[in-house]
């Protein structure tokens, strides 16, 4: 028995639990009695809180009004005490910033050839605002008819030769001489050198002495070494036609001298065409320098009626380039029709025009600012010169105003850079020698020689001036969507960037910064003076004309003197 109360005894002693503390017994009793209280008055504890919440926020409702009262009363006393000498701090604080932001603008562009306001808002800022950030996608692997329906649907940044192309000599050589800075940029100049080969060479070369010396003059970049290879063909064969277009377009100085040359090439072209089309069926060789004699039968008459034109025979110039087009009616891709449309203006023979154009102008043909901004023209003749802003806002557009504004808006959708050079925003420049379709290089192009029959045709500017910008209204992000063309494409920058020569770059840069400058220090003067910013206006301090910042209405335009 005394064994088993042991064992009883260390069992309940191991089992580690002993009799309750008698002060944790009364704490849990306590606990419990509190916890059945609480409990018990729970619906009247909340009902107290909630009404005490409320009260709460009806007097933060009430005191409300009472502070942004007592702020405003702040604030105005504040504004009262400010003497003229804060104003004029604060004017010349922002245009302290403005200066800073066109020395780092300046800085940015010289060292990075962009401009840092404009990389931050189309990275940054746009997407932020809803739009699609244009970035170059990624590689991947399509189906053939995947890649080709996304060509067909992506425009292509493709570029062309200027069928307007000054001489080298005779007009971009000369610039270079009176001025000091090269009209050309390395990559135009390279991609002439390409189309020269083209046009001028064929695997049938190195059976005749001379084209084997042209063929190798056309890819020497010096000039002067082209000259005497030019020089060095002629010698071996005097009816060298390619040597002569060369003399023609870089060692003549005058359009006369070019003019010469031209008809010396015209000489000796034909009678070169003639042989290769009584031969052409012989090879594939003879074919092959067929299409080369045609080429060079064909630059060299454009040649000369563009020549014939710029010596004043517009008449004559007309004849040969339609003569030209009817002899060779496959060749439209040269775009010989833009020659003859500008031509047909400078005579005033609008009727002609029309029917360049109605031939041209086709859904199925690719377009051109001369196409576009022709038939704008066309059809602002016909308005032009009674209309005023002032009276169609009050009477509405007629049914011709409309036709006109439309075809106003349907050029700057498909080029918006030429009307800032018909209205004279923006400076001229030689135009290259090749150009970039819907973008700045084709504007150039344009403007440098159609501005002046624009000119001619009174009031066609001042309407221009009026409707121009409305296209944005109708297309706010032409870069994601078009209305009659293709979205406008984000790579004509980069590539014009390539065709225009860098002073001329560093210029429209120039421009922007200085009219961002303008708009910050208008906006400081307003602010300091308490002007109202509607309608705030500065004189430009080149033409002295009030550039209008913020107003809507339309000013009468004038031209720049």
């Amino acid at each position: 028995m005394a064994d088993g109360g042991g064992s009883g005894t260390g069992t309940g002693t191991g089992s580690g639990r002993g009799p309750p503390c008698p002060g944790a017994a009364a704490a849990l009793r306590r606990w419990e009695q509190l916890r059945r209280r609480a409990a018990a008055a729970a619906p009247w504890a909340r009902g107290l809180l909630a009404a005490a919440a409320g009260l709460g926020l009806l007097y933060a409702l009430l005191r409300l009004p009472l502070r942004l009262r007592d702020g405003l009363a702040a604030v105005t006393v504040f504004l009262s005490t400010l003497t003229p000498k804060f104003y004029f701090a604060l004017t010349v604080t922002s245009s302290f910033i403005s200066g800073l932001i066109f020395v780092f603008e300046w800085w940015h562009f010289r060292k990075y050839g962009t401009s840092f306001i404009e990389q931050v808002s189309v990275s940054h800022l746009r997407p932020l605002i809803g739009g699609v950030e244009n970035s170059p996608p990624a590689p991947a692997a399509f189906s053939v008819g995947e890649n080709e329906a996304n060509r067909q649907n992506m425009p292509e940044c493709k570029v062309w030769r200027n069928p307007l192309n000054l001489f080298r000599g005779a007009e971009y050589s000369r610039y270079t001489w009176v001025t000091g800075k090269e009209p050309l940029t390395y990559y135009d100049m390279n991609l002439s050198a390409q189309d020269h080969q083209n046009f001028f060479t064929c695997d049938t070369d190195a059976l005749r002495p001379s084209d084997t010396v042209m063929q190798k003059a056309w890819r020497e970049r010096n000039p002067q070494a082209r000259i005497k290879a030019a020089y060095q063909a002629l010698e071996l064969n005097n009816d060298c036609a390619t040597a002569y277009v060369l003399l023609a377009e870089e060692e003549a100085t005058t359009i006369v001298d070019a003019e010469k040359y031209f008809k010396q090439a015209l000489k000796a072209g034909e009678m070169i065409y003639r042989k290769s089309q009584n031969c052409h069926s012989q090879s594939p060789q003879h074919e092959a320098q067929l299409r080369r004699d045609t080429n060079v039968l064909v630059y060299v008459k454009r040649r000369l009626a563009m020549c014939a034109r710029k010596l004043g025979r517009i008449r004559e110039a007309v004849k040969m380039m339609r003569d030209l087009m009817k002899e060779f009616p496959l060749l439209s891709m040269l775009n010989i029709h833009e020659n003859l449309l500008e031509a047909l203006l400078e005579l005033q023979a609008y009727a002609d025009v029309q029917a360049v154009l109605a031939k041209y102008d086709d859904i199925s043909l690719p377009k051109s600012a001369a196409i576009c901004y022709t038939a704008a023209l066309l059809k602002a003749r016909a308005v032009s010169e009674r209309f005023s802003p002032e009276t169609a806002s009050k009477r509405g557009l007629s049914t011709a105003e409309i036709n006109a504004v439309e075809a106003i808006h349907r050029a700057v959708e498909f080029n918006p850079h030429v009307p800032k050079y018909l209205l004279e925003m923006k400076s001229l420049v030689l135009p290259p020698e090749h150009i970039l379709k819907r973008g700045d290089s084709e504007a150039v192009a344009y403007a440098f020689f159609h501005l002046q029959h624009w000119k001619r045709i009174e009031g066609a500017l001042n309407l221009l001036h009026c409707t121009w910008e409305g296209t944005f209204r109708m297309i706010p992000y032409p870069l994601e969507k078009g209305h009659l063309f293709y979205p406008y494409p984000s790579c004509t920058e980069t590539a014009d960037r390539e065709l225009l020569p860098n002073w001329k770059l560093q210029g429209t840069a120039m421009w922007r910064i200085y009219n961002l400058v303008l708009v910050l220090f208008a906006l400081s003067i307003s602010r300091s003076l308490c002007l109202p910013t509607e309608g705030t206006s500065l004189f430009h301090p080149l033409h002295s004309r009030p550039v209008f910042l913020f107003g809507n209405a339309c000013t009468p335009y004038t031209p720049v003197s």
